[in-house]
């Protein structure tokens, strides 16, 4: 997989189902109303390369935002407040 940030205002995460934070994060996103593109470790393992590629760790998830700076292990403050700053919420 070749990741590409996208220039609009998607969002992407790595994560995995068996990954409580990302489970976590993931609910708050889809109860937020936030748009994002999901990249399911489990199903795509070579984009776990990607994600450590970003974020330089192997903690998961790992959210990317669209001015290109991300979050790894992210609290629910953390993406709410980078949200805010973005103006997507």
């Amino acid at each position: 997989m070749t990741y590409t940030p996208d220039s609009s205002s998607t969002i992407t995460m790595f994560g995995a189902d068996w990954c409580r934070d990302c489970i976590r994060t993931k609910k708050q996103l889809d109860e937020l109303g936030i748009s994002y593109t999901y990249v399911d470790l489990v199903a795509d393992p070579a984009a776990a390369d990607v994600a450590r590629d970003i974020s330089g760790r192997t903690n998961i998830p790992v959210v990317v935002y669209p001015d290109a700076s991300h979050h790894v292990e992210p609290s629910n403050a953390d993406v709410e407040s980078k949200l805010r700053e973005l103006s997507l919420i």
